[in-house]
């Protein structure tokens, strides 16, 4: 290895070093997606998707070319590494790259109109706030409108620096919303976890991490087992989450939906 200075660009990301922070965007890269898909002359919207629409298969959609619509998604794909106000809307359209109809390239280029107004737009890392790590989570029910799976929501913030997030689709089918929330509370849990290992390697010990979480019966379900009585048909795998709240690693608490961060990786902005 040898030192070739300090890190202003790689791979696509571009790093802006000042004295209270770092500023990490890809707006060299969202424009060059402006010239390679055909949108320079395209106007600007403010959202990136109608918060009305609702993605299904089209069957009756006038088909579109299949090499493209997949190289627009995987371009956009990469771009939600900086773009976490893309996230949801991306992988929504990326469900859908079998077949796709006009219907579906058009939400897609209104994502490029998107962001064709505010390329500059990334992610600031303050040197100030500490390092409290806070869990934010939540879940639509049901949002697919395609196999009617809900879909997690999660971010994790660090100080008050936004460090990881998630928007996926649930692997199976939510009977309820309370389900649908403590399905997304134990994916939330699942990359705290991690973090608070790696913040261990940095002599960071952090106990009874909060979760932030919208749905009151999602907080009881990890804090009365006798609620597991009803919920028998949630996988196994979800219910570690209770065991960490019962040895204070992690602890539920509810917050206003007004409030809920994590409330962009579930639904249109």
């Amino acid at each position: 290895m040898s030192m070739m200075g300090e890190l202003t660009f790689f791979l696509g990301l571009q790093v802006k070093k000042l004295k209270d922070g770092t500023f990490i965007s890809q707006s060299k890269y969202t424009g060059d997606l402006m010239k390679k898909f055909g949108m320079e002359e395209k106007s600007s919207v403010k959202i990136p998707i109608n918060t009305s629409i609702k993605m299904d298969m089209d069957v009756d959609g006038k088909a579109v070319d299949q090499t493209r619509y997949r190289a627009l998604i995987g371009s956009l794909l990469y771009l939600t590494i900086s773009r976490p106000d893309i996230t949801f809307v991306v992988g929504m359209c990326a469900l859908i790259q079998y077949a796709p109809k006009q219907s579906h390239m058009t939400a897609v280029k209104r994502i490029l109109r998107y962001l064709k107004g505010n390329q500059e737009v990334g992610l600031w890392y303050t040197k100030q706030g500490g390092f409290k790590l806070i869990g934010y989570s939540n879940s639509d029910y049901p949002g697919c409108r395609v196999d009617r799976k809900s879909t997690s929501g999660t971010c994790q913030i660090l100080g008050n620096r936004l460090v990881s997030w998630l928007s996926k689709k649930q692997n199976s089918i939510a009977t309820s919303t309370a389900e649908a929330e403590y399905i997304a509370a134990g994916s939330c849990y699942a990359h705290v976890l991690c973090m608070r290992q790696q913040l261990r390697d940095y002599i960071i010990k952090e106990k009874e991490i909060p979760i932030m979480c919208d749905n009151i019966s999602a907080i009881a379900i990890t804090q009365n087992s006798v609620l597991h009585s009803r919920i028998r048909h949630i996988d196994v795998r979800y219910h570690f989450i209770r065991d960490y709240v019962e040895k204070k690693y992690i602890t539920l608490e509810c917050i206003s939906t007004e409030k809920q961060l994590a409330d962009i990786f579930t639904k249109p902005m």
